[in-house]
């Protein structure tokens, strides 16, 4: 059930992407009266799932879930339509409109994308709001919860006051920021200290697939082996207060304990329906309690004393700029990470994925603000992507345009095909790059 509801996701949110994205070029041709022979969704090689056509163009779904596009009258396009751009050019062709009407047709579904991803943080930010620890609420520091964190310096209980000589004030941000960053400056036992962070980090957290920094949260029982010493004793939901008469406030605590007192049992208390309750725990050889940790809510959390959960809500009229900053935030978080992935040096290439990726950002039970959080970034995504000036992406045909309106002089047809030939290509390898790094990580991992 659970693959069910994440591919479900997964598709309604790459489909709506797609149409969108296919609409902007769609209106501003239609608008230009550029004839549009078909508009899809996912590819047709050699049939469709469905198709009808309505006027002048054919509506379709296609069966290869790679994207989507529309077939322009007269355009060099993924079709490599010969015959058609043999023919002299017709009034109602791409080619034969102004340079500016082709530029704001090429420019229609990048524009779509950003005004999407606009609309979708406005909305969130009316809905839901903003939600989240304060980095100034970690009293009792982080939870470096893998070694790659130790050998990096870093160490539990440290508390992070600043990222490359800038305060942050909500710990996601630390812990994303971190990533990319130069040094981290950390507050240990009263004494500041600054740590240099290596230039391949982000190398070695896509090596370890896990993230090394964590906030301090209770040890709850999630699941429990059939195995586990404790099958009888602990129940899911329990939270481990204390340990042969210790109190642990931390499941970093419990962890590093369990591990030094392998095959003991010891007396414990947990809380359990709302009130605290004795019971014996046994730590197997392993120095593990033969269970699964689960997660708190951050309303739990704080419910507990844990945290104090900052949360601020908008009007609808506030919801505009929040939303529109949220987009502008998110936007240059984009572009970190493809200043990143295009630097060899910090390895981030390697994390570079392809569907099976995207697919596996979403969660496994349904969540409408998990669902347009994730749309909302891919459609920043999808937006660049397609700008960038490669032949066959939105981007390289706005800069053949952009040529041709600076210099008064089109490229020829015959130099255009074999551009589009090229882009192509590179696009191939960059789709089997980043598919292939799923297929490597799903066997090596």
């Amino acid at each position: 059930m659970e693959i069910v509801i994440k591919l479900s996701q997964f598709l309604l949110s790459l489909s709506l992407l797609i149409v969108l994205h296919e609409l902007g070029h769609f209106i501003p041709a239609k608008l230009f009266k550029t004839r549009v022979e078909k508009f899809y969704l996912f590819f047709d090689v050699k049939f469709s799932l469905v198709k009808k056509k309505i006027g002048e163009t054919v509506y379709g779904i296609g069966w290869l879930p790679l994207g989507g596009y529309v077939k322009i009258a007269g355009m060099i396009d993924e079709s490599m339509d010969k015959e058609q751009m043999a023919l002299p050019p017709q009034p109602w062709e791409f080619r034969s409109k102004p340079a500016w009407q082709r530029l704001i047709i090429m420019l229609g579904g990048v524009t779509v994308n950003f005004i999407l991803a606009i609309i979708i943080y406005i909305g969130m930010a009316y809905v839901y709001g903003n939600t989240y620890i304060s980095n100034s609420e970690l009293k009792d520091g982080i939870w470096v919860s893998s070694p790659l964190g130790e050998k990096i310096g870093f160490k539990t209980g440290d508390k992070i006051i600043a990222v490359d000589g800038k305060k942050v004030e909500k710990f996601d941000d630390v812990q994303y920021n971190v990533n990319f960053a130069k040094t981290a400056t950390i507050e240990r036992n009263g004494t500041v200290e600054e740590i240099k962070l290596p230039v391949d980090l982000l190398s070695k957290i896509v090596e370890e697939d896990r993230r090394y920094l964590k906030l301090r949260i209770p040890f709850t029982v999630g699941s429990i082996s059939e195995d586990s010493p404790n099958i009888n004793t602990l129940k899911k939901g329990d939270i481990i207060l204390s340990i042969d008469g210790k109190k642990m406030k931390y499941a970093d605590e419990i962890l590093a304990f369990n591990e030094a007192n392998a095959g003991k049992t010891f007396d414990a208390v947990v809380f359990r329906d709302e009130k605290e309750e004795p019971i014996k725990v046994t730590v197997n050889k392993d120095g593990k309690l033969g269970v699964m940790q689960g997660g708190l809510k951050p309303e739990n959390l704080e419910k507990l004393g844990y945290y104090k959960i900052s949360r601020e809500t908008f009007s609808l009229a506030e919801s505009f700029p929040a939303g529109i900053q949220r987009s502008k935030d998110e936007l240059g978080r984009y572009f970190t990470q493809l200043k990143a992935i295009v630097n060899p040096d910090t390895g981030a290439y390697k994390g570079v994925g392809g569907f099976y990726a995207i697919f596996n950002v979403f969660p496994s039970v349904w969540s409408w603000e998990y669902f347009w959080t994730i749309t909302a970034f891919l459609s920043i995504m999808l937006g660049v992507m397609n700008l960038l000036p490669i032949p066959a992406l939105d981007g390289g045909h706005v800069m053949f345009l952009l040529f041709e309106i600076i210099t008064r002089k089109k490229p020829s047809e015959k130099f255009l095909e074999r551009a589009q030939v090229v882009g192509f290509f590179i696009l191939i390898v960059l789709v089997l790059f980043a598919n292939g790094n799923d297929i490597y990580k799903a066997i090596v991992k």
